[in-house]
């Protein structure tokens, strides 16, 4: 399909939903799309089994902290940087883009350059949500080099980064994204279409598209939210789904470290009876106690949005005395092995509560 400005609406919003409060801001990326779109024309959305095995398939994204991404967009050049230099580094041509992850603003940059350079875009990513590292991503888990890579910032800066692992990788690329700025534009996970085949999350920008429908669309029928999880529980990977909190923030710490947006926010009972639920995150929120207890905790997703009109709220938009609906939904199957629990589960972002899937708890 050809993907429309009308799409990236939905697509931004759906997008910002699966986000969990990360991946940037959904807004940004849509006006980035939008232009893009203008200007050299609507790019194609192709699946990932319409590949060739021994195609070469390049990942773009931005890479910071959601708070800078907001004052700092993309400026057009950079994506392209970042992209032909790592075809002119590793000799291999592009045949096609695909999203590192499906939040915010990570998952509308691929529009932006597959617009710009006339590639196809793969409908699928490496997470089904966002995750604040490098080396958190289904291509990491199946063996995929992230190295080379390139990054590049506004100012057409740019350099090469070997790694003897991801994590390294995410290490030394989150120096250079301080420095330049706390935001860069990267380009990593050079796959072929076989491996997209094999480790992707498959089918998430058509996915993004209809949940993003469903909460604009439930608006007119007067309770979003209800049509929002209606939708989720026709989805392959979001079905258990459920409103786990309903309340208002009456409590919130947010700072800038080391590149990443870090804190806490406590949402009280909008009664002001029994316990206030509190969220903890890292880019995207990563679990959700209510008096000691988890009621939702990485990597299934935990989502807030705004109680009336199921707008998502990323975390540099969270505010005092906001009217929220915490939800918690289920990740896709292949973030919940052991494989991929041991790179982007509880554990991996130093939380002592063990991973328990939504519908248990």
């Amino acid at each position: 399909m050809k993907l429309s400005k009308k799409d990236l609406k939905y697509i931004a919003t759906g997008a910002a939903f699966l986000g969990t409060g990360g991946g940037g801001d959904p807004y940004i990326g849509r006006m980035l799309a939008t232009s893009a779109i203008e200007e050299f024309g609507a790019p194609d959305l192709i699946s990932a089994e319409s590949l060739a095995d021994d195609a070469n398939v390049y990942t773009i994204a931005m890479l910071g902290a959601p708070t800078v991404l907001v004052e700092k967009g993309a400026a057009g050049a950079d994506l392209d940087l970042a992209l032909q230099g790592l075809q002119d580094y590793t000799g291999k041509v592009a045949d096609a883009v695909i999203p590192i992850e499906i939040g915010g603003v990570n998952s509308l940059v691929p529009v932006v350059a597959a617009a710009r350079t006339g590639l196809p875009l793969v409908d699928a990513d490496g997470m089904g949500r966002a995750f604040p590292e490098l080396q958190m991503i289904t291509y990491n888990v199946h063996g995929v080099s992230c190295t080379p890579l390139v990054v590049a910032d506004e100012h057409l800066n740019s350099l090469v980064v070997n790694a003897g692992s991801a994590k390294r990788a995410e290490d030394l690329v989150r120096v250079c994204a301080v420095e330049m700025g706390a935001s860069v534009m990267l380009s990593s996970y050079l796959m072929t279409g076989r491996q997209v085949k094999d480790c992707a999350v498959l089918g998430t920008m058509t996915l993004a598209l209809q949940i993003g429908r469903a909460i604009l669309d439930g608006r007119r029928s007067g309770d979003p939210v209800e049509a929002l999880l209606k939708t989720l529980r026709a989805t392959p990977y979001y079905n258990n789904c459920k409103v786990i909190f309903d309340g208002k923030v009456r409590d919130l710490q947010r700072e800038t470290q080391g590149g990443f947006s870090v804190g806490i926010c406590e949402i009280a009972p909008l009664d002001g009876n029994g316990a206030p639920l509190r969220l903890t995150f890292q880019n995207e929120h990563l679990v959700a106690h209510q008096a000691g207890v988890v009621r939702a905790i990485v990597p299934d997703l935990i989502c807030v949005v705004d109680r009336e009109t199921a707008e998502p709220i990323p975390v540099e938009g969270l505010k005092y005395g906001q009217r929220v609906k915490v939800l918690g939904v289920s990740s896709p199957p292949n973030l919940r092995s052991a494989e991929a629990l041991a790179v982007f589960g509880p554990a991996a972002f130093g939380l002592k509560d063990p991973f328990q899937p939504i519908e248990t708890l």
